[in-house]
């Protein structure tokens, strides 16, 4: 069985700690590195139901896209929540790794793992990293379709194929407008609109958008915007890492077991449509298929 260090240095080598963000809080948490790893579980949030589900499954190590601690902390007592969490962790000896950014600009990233999701082809990252000779590392991707779609039928696709939320996806733009190329940034991307519309694309698939940064793309071009729950958008990722891991497991003969969390961690667990009689000019309502979850998701529904 491979020790914790052998296992976290692997991790290290897919999502290098010095790629990271400068204001990112990634690496492990807690761990012991002489301790051995069997089972390993993955997930998006380092919150109380995935560390839960890590005791249930008697994982060894789990690794969460999400920092636990991003903006530091003077105290880990058990009185607090996240203090909890660490408490919880140590006395189940499961140590806690975190790739955040790092693996938002990994090449395959989180943005890969949303485009393969979709059955988007990546061409290119929307922001490269310059230090990447090779130009295949940044963030977010852009993509082509196979084939042109529409901006509702893109929701429909978007909507089948991420897990369900109660938020389901947003569309802002005319959604009868043929989309040919999407940029995808997984997580919170309304910071990147200047690269979205350098890059000419006819939508932009992302989560967490803010009503002025989409109000002024739309004003001033005819970009489609999809806005999906943060969680969502970022939940494929975590089946990516598991593959790479469990081929670098095979390559090194570890017979690491490794797990994905299917708990839906998004905040969000309900959503009221808005009443038409309630408004002036009622926005555009997405055939109900839209909102169908994916099989073996269970949470908040659409």
């Amino acid at each position: 069985m491979p020790r914790l260090s052998e296992v976290i240095a692997a991790l290290e080598n897919l999502w290098p700690a010095e790629r990271a963000e400068s204001w990112d809080a990634v690496g492990t948490v807690v761990g012991d590195p002489d301790q051995e790893v069997t089972r390993v579980l993955f997930a998006v949030d380092p919150v109380r139901e995935i560390v839960e589900e890590a005791v249930k499954l008697g994982a060894d190590l789990l690794v969460t896209h999400h920092p636990l601690y991003l903006r530091g902390t003077t105290t880990v007592a058990a009185s607090h929540f996240k203090g909890r969490i660490v408490h919880t962790l140590i006395k189940n000896d499961i140590a806690l790794h975190v790739a955040h950014t790092n693996a938002d600009t990994a090449d395959p990233g989180v943005s890969d793992a949303l485009a393969g999701a979709l059955d988007l082809r990546v061409v290119r990252p929307l922001v490269p990293d310059p230090t990447d000779p090779d130009g295949c590392r940044g963030l977010g991707r852009v993509c082509e379709l196979d084939h042109p779609v529409t901006v509702r039928e893109l929701a429909v696709r978007v909507a089948e194929r991420l897990p369900a939320t109660a938020q389901g996806i947003r569309v802002a733009g005319d959604p009868d407008a043929v989309v040919r190329t999407v940029a995808v940034s997984g997580g919170s991307g309304d910071s990147l609109f200047d690269h979205v519309r350098a890059a000419g694309v006819d939508a932009f698939l992302t989560a967490d958008l803010r009503h002025h940064p989409a109000s002024e793309a739309v004003a001033h071009s005819p970009l489609a915007l999809l806005d999906a729950a943060h969680w969502a958008t970022e939940w494929p990722w975590c089946e990516l890492a598991a593959a790479q891991l469990d081929e670098i497991s095979d390559r090194h003969g570890w017979d690491l077991r490794v797990h994905v969390s299917r708990t839906v961690t998004d905040p969000w667990t309900a959503h009221a449509a808005s009443i038409a009689t309630a408004r002036p000019s009622p926005a555009t309502t997405l055939p109900t298929s839209a909102s169908r979850p994916p099989s073996n998701f269970s949470g908040a529904p659409n």
